[in-house]
Protein backbone atom coordinates (compact mmCIF):
# COMPACT_ATOMS: atom_id res chain seq x y z
CA UNK A 1 0.00 0.00 0.00
CA UNK A 2 1.15 3.51 -0.86
CA UNK A 3 1.63 6.16 1.95
CA UNK A 4 -0.02 8.96 1.91
CA UNK A 5 2.56 12.08 0.72
CA UNK A 6 0.99 14.41 3.60
CA UNK A 7 0.29 13.88 7.37
CA UNK A 8 -2.25 16.70 9.07
CA UNK A 9 -1.07 17.42 12.74
CA UNK A 10 -2.68 19.45 14.74
CA UNK A 11 -2.75 20.66 18.91
CA UNK A 12 -5.52 19.93 21.15
CA UNK A 13 -8.24 22.66 20.27
CA UNK A 14 -7.50 22.44 16.57
CA UNK A 15 -8.00 18.70 16.96
CA UNK A 16 -11.00 19.55 18.48
CA UNK A 17 -12.24 21.85 15.54
CA UNK A 18 -11.29 19.46 12.60
CA UNK A 19 -13.20 16.86 14.21
CA UNK A 20 -16.38 18.78 14.55
CA UNK A 21 -16.17 20.31 11.05
CA UNK A 22 -13.39 19.76 8.96
CA UNK A 23 -11.21 22.44 7.24
CA UNK A 24 -13.10 25.43 6.83
CA UNK A 25 -10.89 28.42 5.08
CA UNK A 26 -13.01 30.69 7.45
CA UNK A 27 -11.12 29.56 10.23
CA UNK A 28 -7.70 29.92 9.81
CA UNK A 29 -6.84 33.36 10.90
CA UNK A 30 -3.00 33.16 10.39
CA UNK A 31 -0.88 31.72 8.19
CA UNK A 32 3.41 31.02 9.22
CA UNK A 33 5.86 30.07 7.14
CA UNK A 34 9.07 28.83 8.35
CA UNK A 35 12.83 29.23 6.95
CA UNK A 36 15.04 26.46 5.16
CA UNK A 37 15.64 27.15 2.22
CA UNK A 38 14.87 25.13 -0.53
CA UNK A 39 12.94 22.90 1.78
CA UNK A 40 10.10 25.72 0.79
CA UNK A 41 9.90 24.89 -2.76
CA UNK A 42 8.02 21.66 -1.89
CA UNK A 43 5.61 23.35 -0.53
CA UNK A 44 4.68 25.32 -4.23
CA UNK A 45 1.75 23.25 -5.02
CA UNK A 46 0.10 23.75 -1.51
CA UNK A 47 0.83 27.78 -1.78
CA UNK A 48 -0.81 27.42 -5.10
CA UNK A 49 -4.04 25.63 -3.59
CA UNK A 50 -4.46 27.45 -0.37
CA UNK A 51 -4.15 31.18 -1.56
CA UNK A 52 -5.52 30.89 -5.46
CA UNK A 53 -8.37 28.45 -4.77
CA UNK A 54 -9.09 27.27 -1.05
CA UNK A 55 -8.94 30.53 1.06
CA UNK A 56 -10.86 32.32 -2.22
CA UNK A 57 -14.57 30.82 -0.47
CA UNK A 58 -13.95 33.22 2.15
CA UNK A 59 -13.58 36.61 2.23
CA UNK A 60 -11.94 37.54 6.11
CA UNK A 61 -8.31 38.75 7.13
CA UNK A 62 -5.65 36.60 7.18
CA UNK A 63 -2.05 37.19 8.41
CA UNK A 64 1.00 35.73 6.86
CA UNK A 65 3.74 35.60 8.81
CA UNK A 66 6.97 34.51 7.29
CA UNK A 67 11.04 34.34 7.47
CA UNK A 68 13.25 33.52 4.96
CA UNK A 69 12.10 32.14 2.15
CA UNK A 70 8.98 31.72 3.95
CA UNK A 71 8.88 35.40 3.78
CA UNK A 72 9.34 35.65 0.00
CA UNK A 73 6.61 32.88 -0.17
CA UNK A 74 4.22 34.75 1.66
CA UNK A 75 4.80 38.08 -0.19
CA UNK A 76 4.27 36.45 -3.60
CA UNK A 77 1.01 35.13 -2.07
CA UNK A 78 0.42 38.96 -1.80
CA UNK A 79 1.30 40.04 -5.14
CA UNK A 80 -2.02 37.76 -6.26
CA UNK A 81 -5.75 38.52 -6.69
CA UNK A 82 -7.02 35.81 -8.46
CA UNK A 83 -5.87 31.71 -9.09
CA UNK A 84 -4.67 32.15 -12.10
CA UNK A 85 -2.10 34.76 -10.86
CA UNK A 86 -1.24 32.97 -7.94
CA UNK A 87 -0.14 30.25 -9.95
CA UNK A 88 1.78 32.08 -12.27
CA UNK A 89 3.45 34.54 -9.42
CA UNK A 90 4.24 30.94 -7.30
CA UNK A 91 5.62 29.47 -10.55
CA UNK A 92 8.06 32.37 -10.95
CA UNK A 93 8.97 31.94 -7.42
CA UNK A 94 9.96 28.23 -8.33
CA UNK A 95 11.55 29.33 -11.52
CA UNK A 96 13.74 31.79 -9.51
CA UNK A 97 14.87 30.00 -6.68
CA UNK A 98 15.87 26.87 -8.71
CA UNK A 99 17.68 28.32 -11.02
CA UNK A 100 19.71 30.36 -8.82
CA UNK A 101 23.47 30.68 -10.15
CA UNK A 102 26.53 32.23 -8.39
CA UNK A 103 29.29 31.88 -10.93
CA UNK A 104 32.47 31.75 -9.08
CA UNK A 105 36.15 30.44 -9.67
CA UNK A 106 36.53 26.02 -9.82
CA UNK A 107 36.42 25.02 -6.48
CA UNK A 108 35.69 28.29 -5.15
CA UNK A 109 32.59 29.21 -2.89
CA UNK A 110 31.11 32.27 -4.22
CA UNK A 111 31.37 35.44 -1.95
CA UNK A 112 28.93 36.52 0.19
CA UNK A 113 29.04 40.32 -1.65
CA UNK A 114 28.11 38.36 -4.81
CA UNK A 115 25.52 35.98 -3.34
CA UNK A 116 23.75 39.15 -1.79
CA UNK A 117 24.16 41.49 -5.10
CA UNK A 118 22.68 38.75 -7.33
CA UNK A 119 19.97 37.87 -4.81
CA UNK A 120 18.87 41.75 -4.34
CA UNK A 121 18.87 41.89 -8.07
CA UNK A 122 15.98 38.66 -8.24
CA UNK A 123 14.32 39.93 -6.01
CA UNK A 124 13.97 43.73 -7.22
CA UNK A 125 13.23 41.91 -10.61
CA UNK A 126 10.49 40.08 -8.72
CA UNK A 127 9.15 42.65 -6.83
CA UNK A 128 10.17 46.13 -8.40
CA UNK A 129 7.24 48.05 -8.68
CA UNK A 130 5.28 46.26 -7.02
CA UNK A 131 6.00 46.98 -3.57
CA UNK A 132 2.51 49.16 -3.35
CA UNK A 133 0.25 46.71 -4.52
CA UNK A 134 1.23 44.06 -2.66
CA UNK A 135 1.20 45.35 0.49
CA UNK A 136 -2.40 46.56 -0.25
CA UNK A 137 -3.73 43.31 -0.54
CA UNK A 138 -7.65 43.60 0.38
CA UNK A 139 -7.38 40.34 2.76
CA UNK A 140 -3.68 39.56 3.76
CA UNK A 141 -1.74 41.28 5.84
CA UNK A 142 2.12 40.30 5.44
CA UNK A 143 4.51 40.36 8.40
CA UNK A 144 8.20 39.86 7.49
CA UNK A 145 10.73 38.44 9.81
CA UNK A 146 14.46 39.59 10.67
CA UNK A 147 17.25 39.28 12.95
CA UNK A 148 18.90 42.78 14.16
CA UNK A 149 21.94 42.01 15.72
CA UNK A 150 23.33 43.98 18.81
CA UNK A 151 26.58 45.68 20.28
CA UNK A 152 29.12 43.47 18.87
CA UNK A 153 26.66 41.97 15.95
CA UNK A 154 25.33 45.79 15.54
CA UNK A 155 27.64 46.49 12.79
CA UNK A 156 29.21 43.69 10.14
CA UNK A 157 32.61 43.06 10.27
CA UNK A 158 35.53 40.53 9.02
CA UNK A 159 35.75 39.35 13.34
CA UNK A 160 33.38 41.02 15.18
CA UNK A 161 30.65 39.20 13.16
CA UNK A 162 32.43 35.38 13.97
CA UNK A 163 33.03 36.51 17.73
CA UNK A 164 29.37 37.93 17.84
CA UNK A 165 28.00 34.68 16.58
CA UNK A 166 29.99 32.62 18.89
CA UNK A 167 28.86 34.90 21.79
CA UNK A 168 25.31 34.26 20.60
CA UNK A 169 25.79 30.72 20.42
CA UNK A 170 27.07 30.49 23.94
CA UNK A 171 24.18 32.45 24.97
CA UNK A 172 21.66 30.53 23.13
CA UNK A 173 23.08 27.02 24.82
CA UNK A 174 21.89 28.62 28.12
CA UNK A 175 18.44 29.50 27.32
CA UNK A 176 16.98 31.12 24.28
CA UNK A 177 16.00 34.45 26.17
CA UNK A 178 19.70 34.57 26.47
CA UNK A 179 19.99 35.30 22.72
CA UNK A 180 18.03 38.38 23.53
CA UNK A 181 21.30 39.91 24.01
CA UNK A 182 23.28 39.71 20.57
CA UNK A 183 20.00 39.30 18.56
CA UNK A 184 16.74 40.79 18.79
CA UNK A 185 13.66 39.79 16.42
CA UNK A 186 12.71 42.65 14.12
CA UNK A 187 9.30 42.33 12.26
CA UNK A 188 8.28 44.91 9.67
CA UNK A 189 4.48 44.59 9.33
CA UNK A 190 2.00 45.93 6.57
CA UNK A 191 0.53 49.71 7.13
CA UNK A 192 -2.12 49.49 9.85
CA UNK A 193 -1.26 45.71 10.18
CA UNK A 194 -1.05 44.39 14.52
CA UNK A 195 0.78 41.90 14.93
CA UNK A 196 -1.75 39.03 15.26
CA UNK A 197 -0.14 36.90 18.14
CA UNK A 198 2.23 38.24 21.29
CA UNK A 199 6.32 38.20 20.69
CA UNK A 200 6.96 38.97 24.53
CA UNK A 201 8.56 35.45 24.42
CA UNK A 202 12.09 36.52 23.31
CA UNK A 203 13.37 40.49 22.73
CA UNK A 204 11.02 42.07 19.94
CA UNK A 205 10.32 45.16 17.74
CA UNK A 206 7.84 45.64 15.12
CA UNK A 207 8.68 48.12 12.57
CA UNK A 208 5.74 49.57 9.78
CA UNK A 209 6.62 47.89 6.41
CA UNK A 210 6.57 49.90 3.42
CA UNK A 211 7.22 50.50 -0.32
CA UNK A 212 10.50 52.27 0.63
CA UNK A 213 11.53 49.41 3.05
CA UNK A 214 10.34 46.42 1.35
CA UNK A 215 12.91 45.35 -1.02
CA UNK A 216 15.80 46.03 2.06
CA UNK A 217 13.61 43.73 4.84
CA UNK A 218 12.81 40.96 2.20
CA UNK A 219 16.78 40.67 1.47
CA UNK A 220 17.53 40.72 5.21
CA UNK A 221 15.15 38.25 6.01
CA UNK A 222 16.99 36.23 3.39
CA UNK A 223 20.64 36.55 4.16
CA UNK A 224 22.14 33.67 5.71
CA UNK A 225 25.07 35.06 7.91
CA UNK A 226 28.40 34.25 6.15
CA UNK A 227 26.62 33.23 2.80
CA UNK A 228 24.96 36.82 2.51
CA UNK A 229 25.89 40.19 3.50
CA UNK A 230 24.04 41.88 6.54
CA UNK A 231 21.43 44.64 5.09
CA UNK A 232 22.41 47.92 7.15
CA UNK A 233 20.58 50.50 8.52
CA UNK A 234 17.12 49.64 6.72
CA UNK A 235 14.50 52.65 6.20
CA UNK A 236 12.24 53.24 8.89
CA UNK A 237 13.74 50.84 11.20
CA UNK A 238 16.27 51.37 14.41
CA UNK A 239 19.74 51.47 12.74
CA UNK A 240 22.24 48.16 12.62
CA UNK A 241 22.85 44.76 11.13
CA UNK A 242 19.55 42.67 9.83
CA UNK A 243 20.07 39.05 8.97
CA UNK A 244 18.33 35.88 8.24
CA UNK A 245 14.52 35.90 10.44
CA UNK A 246 15.42 32.01 10.65
CA UNK A 247 18.10 33.40 12.87
CA UNK A 248 15.54 34.15 15.87
CA UNK A 249 12.46 32.31 14.57
CA UNK A 250 13.90 29.36 11.70
CA UNK A 251 9.90 28.08 12.08
CA UNK A 252 7.84 30.47 13.76
CA UNK A 253 7.24 28.91 17.33
CA UNK A 254 5.20 31.65 18.49
CA UNK A 255 2.48 32.11 20.99
CA UNK A 256 -0.66 31.40 18.75
CA UNK A 257 -2.59 29.94 21.14
CA UNK A 258 -2.76 33.49 22.54
CA UNK A 259 -4.16 35.02 19.57
CA UNK A 260 -7.35 36.51 20.07
CA UNK A 261 -10.39 34.93 18.73
CA UNK A 262 -11.54 31.59 18.25
CA UNK A 263 -9.40 31.42 14.56
CA UNK A 264 -6.95 28.70 14.10
CA UNK A 265 -3.63 28.39 12.49
CA UNK A 266 -2.78 26.83 8.75
CA UNK A 267 1.05 25.56 8.93
CA UNK A 268 2.10 24.45 5.63
CA UNK A 269 5.70 23.31 6.59
CA UNK A 270 8.09 20.95 5.76
CA UNK A 271 8.05 18.89 8.70
CA UNK A 272 6.73 18.08 12.19
CA UNK A 273 9.05 19.69 14.33
CA UNK A 274 8.91 23.74 14.75
CA UNK A 275 11.85 24.17 15.91
CA UNK A 276 12.24 27.93 17.48
CA UNK A 277 15.62 29.67 16.21
CA UNK A 278 18.20 28.39 13.50
CA UNK A 279 20.77 28.18 16.53
CA UNK A 280 18.06 25.66 18.26
CA UNK A 281 18.66 23.17 14.97
CA UNK A 282 20.94 20.80 17.31
CA UNK A 283 19.20 21.25 20.50
CA UNK A 284 16.87 18.17 20.25
CA UNK A 285 14.69 19.57 23.76
CA UNK A 286 13.76 22.86 22.22
CA UNK A 287 12.13 20.47 19.13
CA UNK A 288 8.85 19.79 21.09
CA UNK A 289 5.21 20.80 20.87
CA UNK A 290 4.29 23.67 23.02
CA UNK A 291 1.10 25.02 24.54
CA UNK A 292 1.93 27.95 22.10
CA UNK A 293 0.63 25.03 19.40
CA UNK A 294 -2.67 24.73 20.70
CA UNK A 295 -4.81 25.94 17.85
CA UNK A 296 -2.20 24.77 15.14
CA UNK A 297 -3.24 23.28 11.97
CA UNK A 298 0.48 21.43 10.50
CA UNK A 299 0.91 20.25 7.02
CA UNK A 300 3.70 18.31 6.75
CA UNK A 301 5.41 15.66 4.38
CA UNK A 302 4.89 12.38 5.13
CA UNK A 303 8.86 10.58 5.93
CA UNK A 304 8.05 7.65 3.82
CA UNK A 305 7.49 10.06 0.22
CA UNK A 306 10.60 12.11 1.71
CA UNK A 307 12.53 9.00 0.77
CA UNK A 308 10.95 8.42 -2.80
CA UNK A 309 12.35 12.04 -3.45
CA UNK A 310 15.89 12.31 -5.34
CA UNK A 311 18.76 11.58 -3.05
CA UNK A 312 15.99 10.31 -0.45
CA UNK A 313 15.21 13.53 0.70
CA UNK A 314 14.23 17.25 0.27
CA UNK A 315 15.54 19.96 -1.34
CA UNK A 316 18.07 21.27 0.97
CA UNK A 317 21.25 23.92 0.63
CA UNK A 318 23.40 21.01 1.25
CA UNK A 319 22.48 20.21 -3.06
CA UNK A 320 24.32 23.49 -3.87
CA UNK A 321 27.72 21.55 -2.91
CA UNK A 322 26.84 18.53 -4.11
CA UNK A 323 26.29 19.76 -7.36
CA UNK A 324 28.61 22.30 -7.33
CA UNK A 325 28.40 23.87 -10.66
CA UNK A 326 26.29 21.69 -12.20
CA UNK A 327 22.96 23.69 -12.02
CA UNK A 328 21.07 21.77 -14.87
CA UNK A 329 21.47 18.38 -12.39
CA UNK A 330 20.62 20.21 -9.55
CA UNK A 331 17.41 22.00 -10.78
CA UNK A 332 16.05 18.26 -12.48
CA UNK A 333 16.73 16.87 -8.80
CA UNK A 334 14.49 19.74 -7.25
CA UNK A 335 11.94 19.73 -10.29
CA UNK A 336 11.53 16.37 -9.55
CA UNK A 337 10.39 16.91 -5.97
CA UNK A 338 8.57 19.74 -6.75
CA UNK A 339 5.99 17.86 -9.09
CA UNK A 340 6.15 14.67 -6.90
CA UNK A 341 4.83 17.66 -4.26
CA UNK A 342 1.49 17.74 -6.40
CA UNK A 343 0.48 15.23 -3.81
CA UNK A 344 0.76 17.15 -1.09
CA UNK A 345 -1.54 19.71 -2.38
CA UNK A 346 -4.31 16.66 -3.82
CA UNK A 347 -4.35 15.03 -0.72
CA UNK A 348 -4.79 18.37 1.18
CA UNK A 349 -7.58 19.19 -1.06
CA UNK A 350 -9.12 15.80 -0.63
CA UNK A 351 -8.73 16.39 3.44
CA UNK A 352 -10.89 19.69 2.54
CA UNK A 353 -13.71 17.83 1.29
CA UNK A 354 -14.27 16.10 4.18
CA UNK A 355 -16.59 17.12 7.02
CA UNK A 356 -14.83 15.69 9.29
CA UNK A 357 -10.61 15.16 9.76
CA UNK A 358 -8.80 13.10 12.21
CA UNK A 359 -5.57 14.60 12.25
CA UNK A 360 -2.33 13.54 14.58
CA UNK A 361 -1.16 14.90 17.79
CA UNK A 362 0.92 17.44 17.26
Amino acid sequence: MTPPALQIFAGPRALARLAERGLRPEDMQLIPAAAGGPKGLILGPLDQFIFGEWLANSSHQVHLLGASIGAWRMATACLARNAQQTEAEFARLTHDYVNQRYDSLPGKSPTAELVSRDFAAKLAQCFGGREAHLLSHPRFRLHIFTSRGRHILGREGRLRTPLGYAGAFAANLLSRRALGGWIERVVFSGPGAVMPVPLNDFRSRQVTLDAGNFQAALLASCSIPFWLKAVQDIPGAPRGAYWDGGITDYHLHLDYASMAGEGLVLYPHFQRQVIPGWLDKALKRRHQSSAFLDNVVLLAPHPEWVRSLPRNKLPDRQDFQHYSDDVPARAKAWLRAIAESQRLRDEFAQACSQDSVAALPL
